[in-house]
């Protein structure tokens, strides 16, 4: 009978099944590059090609206007955690004019031209193939992007496996990866509505201002671009922490520097992807 460890977290049969299942898909691949974002996803899928192939794995980091910078420096301590060396792709596709218009295909074309890179530095390193976290809840949302990865022969074994989110916290937990709880975070892109152009500098105050916001308390944030407009959403939960006196000024004060006229609160409060069609057409 296993005795479970003081502070140790308690995972179902069940989950630990999926996780042994995906050590199996990663196996037979002989060498692979990760794509390494930082979160709990692909640390969890990096910790498993770890188990699977040993030294044989890269990962790969993308250092891009769209990607917060806390994001760059977390995927660099888990890398260095798990003892895998990590390169850093720096990107500047957001400046393709088919990306910058911010169709809803954005995240097709960014995926597109990413992983076309990255296939391109696993090629020169030798290794046999790309993979990325995507889970199984992915699926149950707008999601462009898993075309490009389809075309490009890019597997994402989370979602083989049949691991979802809820499940690859646990996992992460058991397997103390530090950032097991830490809110999921998209691309700042995602922030600035569709048929709006993505500019650099908008990128740039906005992950400006979502860092500052969650200095303040809150611990999962959007700040939603829209023109002179900045929308904040939080978890309803948190949102009594804007009116606080101590608070309500300061936020005013910062994102009108950063450059917005108007400041809102979104009553709603967080949900994943609100800006895209599926979402308004939920709301209709």
């Amino acid at each position: 009978m296993k005795v479970k460890k003081k502070g140790e977290t308690k995972v179902p049969e069940s989950i630990f099944r999926k996780y042994r299942r995906l050590v199996r898909i990663l196996k037979p691949q002989g060498s692979l590059l990760v794509a390494f974002s930082g979160g709990v996803d692909s640390s969890l899928l990096l910790r498993a090609a770890v188990e699977a192939l040993g030294n044989k794995v890269l990962a790969a980091v993308v250092d891009s206007p769209i990607v917060h910078r806390e994001e760059i420096r977390t995927a660099r301590s888990i890398a260095r955690q798990l003892g895998v060396p990590l390169r850093t792709v720096r990107s500047d596709d957001y400046l393709a004019e088919e990306f910058k218009k911010n169709s809803p295909l954005r995240c097709y074309v960014c995926k597109r031209a990413l992983f076309r890179r990255l296939l391109d530095l696993a090629r020169k390193e030798g290794l046999a193939g790309v993979v990325e976290g995507s889970n199984l809840d992915d699926e149950l949302d707008y999601r462009p992007g898993k075309k490009a990865l389809q075309e490009l022969g890019v597997r994402s074994p989370l979602k083989e496996a049949g691991l979802r989110k809820a499940e690859i916290r646990l996992l992460a937990r058991h397997f103390r990866l530090p950032n097991w709880d830490r809110p999921a975070n998209a691309c700042l892109a995602t922030r600035i509505p569709f048929g709006q152009p993505v500019e650099p500098e908008w990128l740039e105050k906005i992950d400006r201002g979502e860092s500052f916001l969650k200095k303040l308390g809150f611990s999962q944030v959007r700040l939603r671009h829209h023109g002179e407009t900045a929308r904040i959403e939080v978890r309803p939960e948190e949102i009594s922490l804007a009116v606080k006196p101590e608070n309500r000024p300061k936020i005013i004060d910062r994102l009108k520097k950063l450059g917005w006229t108007y400041v809102t609160f979104d009553l709603e409060g967080y949900r994943t992807g609100s800006l895209n069609p599926s979402a308004r057409k939920r709301k209709t």
